[in-house]
């Protein structure tokens, strides 16, 4: 009757994490859909081009290497099948753990729910560096990304290796529950080397110091980017608690679920109110960008919070992504998304915030942590843009920029009746 017990909590907590996972990978969809939206007409089909080929480099990478640097999965993922003594394995694994202990689940779908976390980072640096860098460095840079840089800083966090040796996160009380600084911004990181080495689109700041709005193509499309990122989300934070057959853990992934939406709603709404305060204006742009920071700072510390705790810091980091915003723009880093202020400032801002309600956390650890983290990934990848600049270049030409990355890079055009007239 036990061994019953067990096998059925096992495949439980197994199916959960597939779920969570293909939630997570409904993400890839926001992230296209809000990147395309938000880019002029001409670039649409290049971003989606992009979007979809950085989730299956994602997935490769993670496969052939990346999983085994981050936990020891194996190469191509070595005995990920189970072999002969599967069961028994599990039972023994299950019945040393207890009914309340740490979860017990297949290897398989470890593996999913975690690389739909990588895809979730490369994705990040698509829109920060849209309408301007070409295809095929930026398709190099995401192997490299998502197969080493990201696996190697993940093996430091939440695989819980040390740090080249020379110290470990947890043990300073660093804690990052689904990913504010893991995933979010280690993907703000690497976007903003990016960035730097890139230069702004043509057009966007003036010779004398002025800013000009680039205005997106379809800002329906880009609401619907972020409902489906906001939906997606309850699989990034509640798949993230690894455990569903208690009603401990049950009681935790309902939690994380309330709050992760609270801190969605208010972020929003704290940043429309302050763009309106600003600028006059209810800004669309704003309001989407400030559920997206809500979500982010939240994800740090989803489980402990209270609703309006969740709240509170919802609306921080709604505040904080108008603020950045703007900021950004004045220092003439263009980001035709705001990617490195949705997932950089206010991964960071989630960061800082876990040790508000979490004792088990510090804020040495999560300063350090943080630290580590932005120097890893940043350091990394602004050394792997120089050399594909050397090596291929990553922008294209004055004169292609002009015409569309659709055509130059893809030969097709994702609106050939409307594209012409928006040139």
């Amino acid at each position: 009757m036990e061994n019953q017990i067990f096998e059925l909590q096992y495949a439980i907590d197994t199916f959960y994490f597939l779920i969570c996972g293909a939630l997570v990978m409904w993400m890839a969809a926001g992230f296209a859909m809000l990147e395309s939206g938000l880019v002029r007409a001409k670039n649409t089909t290049e971003i989606l081009t992009k979007n979809v080929a950085l989730y299956s480099i994602a997935c490769i990478m993670y496969m052939i290497c990346g999983y085994a640097i981050m936990y020891d999965g194996g190469i191509v993922l070595d005995g990920i099948m189970g072999g002969e003594d599967f069961v028994k394995k599990a039972l023994a694994t299950s019945a040393e753990n207890g009914f309340n202990g740490d979860s017990a689940y297949s290897k398989a779908s470890d593996f999913f729910f975690q690389v739909v976390f990588v895809a979730t980072a490369m994705s990040i640096v698509s829109g920060a560096v849209a309408e301007r860098m070409k295809l095929w460095a930026f398709l190099g840079f995401a192997v490299v990304l998502t197969g080493f840089i990201y696996p190697l800083e993940g093996s430091w966090t939440w695989g819980g290796k040390d740090v080249f040796g020379l110290f470990n996160l947890g043990d300073l009380g660093f804690s990052d529950f689904a990913g504010s600084g893991i995933v979010h911004l280690a993907g703000a990181s690497a976007a903003l080397a990016a960035v730097l080495l890139l230069g702004a689109r043509k057009g966007k700041y003036g010779k004398d110091g002025s800013v000009n709005a680039i205005p997106g193509s379809n800002l329906p499309l880009a609401a619907l980017g972020t409902f489906i990122l906001w939906m997606g989300w309850f699989g990034f934070n509640g798949g993230s608690v690894l455990k569903l057959g208690d009603i401990a853990n049950s009681h935790s992934v309902a939690m994380v679920f309330l709050n992760t939406n609270a801190a969605a709603a208010t972020g929003s709404v704290a940043a429309l109110i302050l763009a309106r305060f600003w600028f006059g204006k209810a800004d669309l742009t704003m309001l989407l960008n400030g559920a997206l920071a809500g979500l982010v700072v939240i994800t740090a510390e989803p489980s402990t919070p209270t609703p309006l705790m969740a709240s509170i810091f919802g609306a921080l980091g709604g505040l904080a992504v108008v603020v950045s915003i703007v900021t950004i723009d004045k220092l003439k880093l263009d980001d035709p998304v705001g990617a490195i202020s949705v997932h950089g400032v206010c991964g960071l801002i989630g960061l800082l915030l876990v040790p508000v309600t979490n004792d088990g956390a510090t804020f040495v650890g999560q300063i350090v942590g943080a630290i580590t983290i932005f120097a890893w990934v940043f350091g990394t990848s602004i050394v792997v843009w120089a050399i594909l600049k050397a090596v291929m270049g990553i922008r294209v030409t004055e004169e292609e920029e002009y015409e569309g990355m659709d055509l130059i890079d893809c030969g097709m055009e994702a609106y050939p009746e409307f594209t012409s007239a928006t040139k």
